[in-house]
């Protein structure tokens, strides 16, 4: 097959799927991954799509959602600067909830060597928590998303009536002055309604991206939020807003 032949057949591709992986289009196309590599960066450099190194995502679609491993892969230095500036709010001894977005999986990471009760529906947190004695590990259950790594349904929501948790740590989709924090997903949705519930105190984790810009499904307002933690200093509308909302912002540079 031509190679212009073969990034029109990527472009249905990830049009229709709004995310794809290098593995995934290398065995379709029965070529080598640099090959593939080639033309993502073509069609990245077109503007059709963002690449990260295991795949390419169609990044302004707010009602997509993208596979845990090309999630993973955006915005890592964001996401580690999201993760240490958490670590100062989690307290020994603490019962935390971890979402199943990858900014989460950063904070995990930084918080392994805590002793904690650690409550997730992510699949990745709980393979990664395994092995830490010193962290009590409690799953939500529910349906697997394999795409996602991540349990959801009615199950995992229902499974926080159980627990009355001192800190969420959740991320999301959109945040928006007007539409206030959305997602793309109804499972994402509503087992973070739940959580919010359920919580003492609930830490919005969002890089940069999420800002000004609204997807499918409410999840909260403002009001619900303890604080937010991002990457990236907000612009002033942001910072009077939030204080006006009574939410602590937690700003951080990428080092």
């Amino acid at each position: 097959m031509l190679a212009v032949a073969r990034k029109n057949k990527i472009k249905n591709m990830i049009t229709e799927k709004r995310s794809v992986s290098v593995a995934e289009l290398s065995k379709t196309f029965e070529v080598t991954e640099e090959t593939i590599r080639r033309d993502l960066k073509a069609l990245e450099k077109d503007g059709f799509l963002v690449r990260t190194y295991g795949g390419a995502y169609i990044q302004d679609d707010t009602d997509n959602q993208i596979p845990f491993q090309i999630s993973e892969e955006k915005y890592v230095d964001s996401k580690a600067a999201i993760a240490k500036a958490c670590l100062p709010i989690v307290q020994e001894g603490d019962s935390i909830f971890l979402d199943s977005s990858a900014t989460s999986f950063y904070v995990c990471k930084a918080i392994q060597h805590m002793h904690l009760t650690v409550v997730t529906n992510s699949l990745v947190i709980i393979e990664h928590l395994n092995d830490c004695s010193n962290i009590r590990l409690i799953c939500t259950g529910g349906f697997l998303s394999r795409e996602k790594k991540a349990f959801f349904g009615k199950i995992a929501a229902q499974s926080l009536n159980s627990f009355y948790i001192d800190k969420a740590f959740f991320s999301c989709r959109s945040i928006s002055i007007k539409q206030g924090i959305t997602d793309s997903s109804e499972d994402i949705g509503i087992l973070h309604q739940k959580l919010i519930e359920r919580c003492d105190k609930v830490f919005l984790i969002a890089d940069f991206s999420k800002f000004d810009k609204a997807s499918f499904l409410h999840v909260c307002d403002f009001d619900n939020l303890t604080a937010i933690v991002t990457d990236k200093c907000l612009p002033n509308n942001w910072k009077d807003f939030l204080q006006k909302k009574n939410v602590k912002v937690i700003e951080c540079s990428p080092v």
